[in-house]
């Protein structure tokens, strides 16, 4: 337990996490990775590019801090970086250099303005939290290996089918190469998948959202190729993935993880909506969901740029097809010549508010799902704020490390 003193300081230092909590971190990751590169072989590379993992890092700092007095109110945010810590790897001999090096970052950033206090303060601070992490890691690390079909670490598997879904993305079904069960997961769950390209000095891994419903002999993964648009850089796992990989093939998996999952115990109506490859998860679910609980009524939404980039698309036609309780509606962005003469689309230009509340007039007696770029999930929080829609029936995953759909 802390102590009052070391609670308020802690709490002291809100103001300043809120204003130089990102250059603390961007700090903190050049600091640490100069120090330890190998764990180059763990983090995203594009992520720190981007500077994403920095702010969600200083995000998770600041929530830290502001709770510092009531610590179970951050577990759910603890438990969802946890998922992305197991299925990374992370062990317990990584947080003492991680609590290392962003004492070193404060202390550099903050100069004079960081106090012997304040220091003593955060390491106090750091060590609680970092216990937490720990003790949440070691049970989702013991029941990723003793569920059946489950296993340690990454595990090896063979690309079973290699599966064009549009101009952009591309389905790989894996199957374990020891020819064993695979585990189960909950619909919604992702997959760490490792991989050594040649010419790259370190290992990359990457979260992919399985994107068929559980109990099948497989893993089903459908990956968006990043070609890199407004200041992204290109994505070299993804390319790789799409351009080198074949039929055939070994890749190395984590056990599936995640808290983004489907409540399967709900009857109400659920929305599922979707934004380019944020469909993945929502396809999940949406076979789930005929699979299991058939007289459930399934609103899937789903908004691309157009018809090429639109995967999946005649899978879910034929579900909804075949299920007469399932709705589906799309959402074309700059629908080309062959999407208006196939009318396969039901609007033009984006999702919003006033379009939302034709497809869906019963919005507060459903539950929503949505995933998607973050501007596209800002503008469906918003809408389904504005149309009446309870905090606690809207879930939504970020692919890639946390971000926000509301200021602070």
């Amino acid at each position: 337990m802390l102590s009052e003193q070391t609670i308020r300081i802690i709490k002291s230092t809100v103001p300043v996490l809120e204003t130089a909590g990102v250059e603390i971190t961007k700090r903190f990751y050049q600091m640490m990775f100069t120090s330890h590169p190998e764990l180059l072989n763990i983090f995203n590379h594009a992520n720190q590019k981007q500077g994403r993992q920095q702010t969600a890092l200083a995000n998770a700092v600041y929530a830290a801090a502001v709770h510092i007095d009531q610590l179970p109110a951050i577990l759910p945010v603890v438990k969802q970086i946890a998922h992305k810590h197991r299925s990374l790897g992370v062990k317990p001999e990584h947080y003492p250099i991680v609590g290392e090096h962003l004492l070193k970052a404060i202390k550099d950033v903050l100069g004079e303005a960081a106090t012997p206090e304040i220091l003593q303060a955060w390491k106090e601070a750091y060590g609680v939290i970092a216990g937490v992490f720990i003790q949440v890691e070691e049970e989702m690390y013991s029941e990723a290996e003793h569920q059946p079909g489950g296993w340690e670490g990454f595990r090896a598997f063979r690309v079973q089918l290699k599966e064009k879904e549009s101009e952009v993305i591309t389905s790989f079904y894996l199957v374990p190469v020891d020819g064993g069960p695979v585990a189960d997961f909950q619909p919604g769950q992702y997959v760490s998948i490792k991989l050594e390209i040649p010419g790259e000095a370190y290992t990359h891994i990457r979260q992919y959202s399985l994107s068929d419903a559980p109990h099948n002999p497989y893993y089903r993964i459908s990956v968006k190729r990043e070609d890199g648009a407004d200041s992204r850089p290109a994505g070299k796992v993804s390319a790789y993935l799409h351009e080198q990989v074949k039929e055939g093939d070994t890749v190395w998996l984590s056990a599936p993880a995640g808290d983004f999952v489907l409540d399967e115990q709900d009857t109400r109506p659920v929305v599922l909506i979707s934004g380019g490859v944020g469909l993945t998860p929502m396809v999940s679910m949406l076979n789930t969901l005929v699979q299991r609980t058939p007289e459930r009524p399934v609103t899937f939404i789903h908004a691309a740029v157009n018809g090429t980039v639109h995967a999946l698309k005649q899978q879910v036609l034929e579900t909804a097809g075949k299920h007469p309780q399932v709705s589906a509606y799309f959402c074309y962005e700059q629908p080309g010549e062959e999407d208006r003469a196939a009318q396969a689309y039901h609007k033009e230009g984006y999702i919003d508010q006033q379009w939302l509340q034709t497809v869906v007039p019963d919005a507060a007696k459903a539950v929503f799902y949505f995933c998607g770029p973050l501007a596209f999930m800002s503008v469906v929080n918003h809408s389904l704020r504005k149309m009446g829609v309870a905090e606690s029936d809207i879930h939504y995953e970020f692919f890639g490390p946390a971000g926000s759909l509301e200021s602070r």
